[in-house]
């Protein structure tokens, strides 16, 4: 399988300046994907794009990253129905600087032998006056082609759409005709929603200096109801572990819809086709085993956080069903049972409390109901089952980091808030 063949399998092009690009393009021509860091960290939408930069290196080209220190500053208007909020160049450049390590990060775990080569487009742009920027480059553009894009036209129907923005499309014409010029970049690639600024750097090239690149666009990846993908709420679903944790992650991905898990197994993974295939059938015979699900959160939490990472976030899954919770910190805990309902207790009121006294507090609606449940077997305390009613909740393991947990039966919790 060739390159445009393996990527269109997998629902990676949506358009394509020339279908014959992939066979023009030679052994170590560059190829780039920029990135606006209007964020300290990349989400799962970056990561498609990272992947199909990887899957292009493994089929001989050379890979650069652009990170847009000049570009993120003003702001790309696709995709978007207001003006962005402006960045400080400061905010700007503790943004490349993260995204940037977070991007080599997953090019080492991808396993690849290459490594990408990071730019920044401040370095050629920063000294380029104002006067020079219409001389030589939007002489180029007239205001009807511009006019013609999606992503002008777009906000022009709707909320309108400052200078600023509108002349973004021409910076990242500059980009392109810079790498085409200074790194034998031929191909640039992007989200479906950049198409018309990809296909803005073709045109440079071909009236500035006679050449001739090529570009695709990579659809934007969308859940069963046609949200972005990666996105709820509002709230992306980020590589940095500190905004979305290795569980967080890891159940991201474990709950996604049966209706969704090939496609995103063939976006998101390496694995092959045939045991994508494999993973299919499994999953039309056997959907109650969730096997899909569980190779497809594996394969992204390691890709991403790392094997460690990932047998935490299953073993912490796993104390949702019974298993230890010796060993979680308390941060680990708050995520674990973010969902269960709570109530915070001082210590001073726990020094004497028995179970059953606790339990009335909690999960049952009575002392009755409680020493029932403890003589019938249906209480655990930090999931491990209570069998004296008179038991003492000072005597708890997890006492120490400021939470006991409850349960009723298989899956009825309750979060005990111990504060000083």
């Amino acid at each position: 399988m060739n390159i445009f063949d393996e990527l269109t399998w997998r629902g990676l092009i949506q358009d394509i300046s020339d279908p014959e690009a992939f066979t023009k393009l030679k052994a170590g021509d560059a190829c780039y994907i920029g990135f606006d860091p209007t964020a300290s960290s990349l989400q799962v939408g970056n990561l498609v794009q990272i992947l199909v930069s990887i899957h292009l290196t493994k089929a001989g080209l050379k890979p650069i990253l652009l990170f847009g220190g000049a570009t993120g500053m003003i702001g790309d208007p696709g995709g978007r129905s207001t003006e962005r909020n402006l960045m400080s160049l400061d905010d700007v450049a503790r943004n490349v600087e993260l995204q940037a390590a977070q991007a080599r990060a997953l090019w080492k775990n991808a396993g690849t032998d290459v490594e990408p080569e990071v730019v920044n487009n401040i370095d050629w742009t920063r000294g380029i006056s104002y006067l020079e920027f219409l001389r030589d480059i939007g002489k180029h553009f007239t205001v009807n082609y511009m006019l013609q894009k999606d992503s002008v036209k777009s906000r022009l129907a709707g909320e309108g759409i400052s200078y600023t923005e509108f002349s973004y499309m021409l910076l990242q014409a500059f980009d392109f005709l810079h790498l085409y010029k200074n790194k034998v970049c031929r191909l640039q690639f992007g989200g479906s929603d950049q198409w018309g600024n990809l296909t803005a750097g073709l045109e440079l090239i071909r009236r500035k200096v006679q050449g001739e690149a090529y570009a695709f666009s990579v659809p934007l990846i969308t859940n069963a109801e046609g949200k972005k993908f990666g996105k709820s709420a509002g709230n992306a679903v980020w590589l940095d572990p500190n905004l979305t944790s290795p569980y967080q992650f890891h159940q991201f991905w474990l709950n996604v819809k049966d209706s969704e898990v090939i496609k995103l197994l063939k976006v998101f993974t390496f694995t092959p086709r045939d045991e994508i295939e494999r993973l299919e059938r499994e999953m039309n015979e056997h959907p109650e085993k969730r096997d899909a699900q569980k190779f497809l959160a594996d394969a992204l939490c390691t890709l991403v956080h790392g094997q460690q990472a990932t047998e935490d976030a299953k073993r912490a899954a796993g104390a949702l069903f019974g298993g230890s919770l010796e060993g979680f910190s308390s941060k680990q805990l708050l995520e674990i049972f973010s969902e269960a309902p709570s109530t915070t207790l001082k210590k001073t009121e726990i020094a004497e409390l028995d179970v059953v006294s606790l339990l009335a507090q909690t999960l049952c609606s009575s002392k009755g109901e409680a020493r029932r449940l403890i003589q019938g077997g249906g209480i655990y305390i930090d999931n491990e089952r209570v069998s004296e009613p008179t038991m003492l909740i000072s005597s708890t393991k997890l006492l120490e980091t400021g939470f006991i947990v409850m349960r009723s039966g298989k899956k009825n919790y309750h979060l005990v808030k111990v504060t000083e």
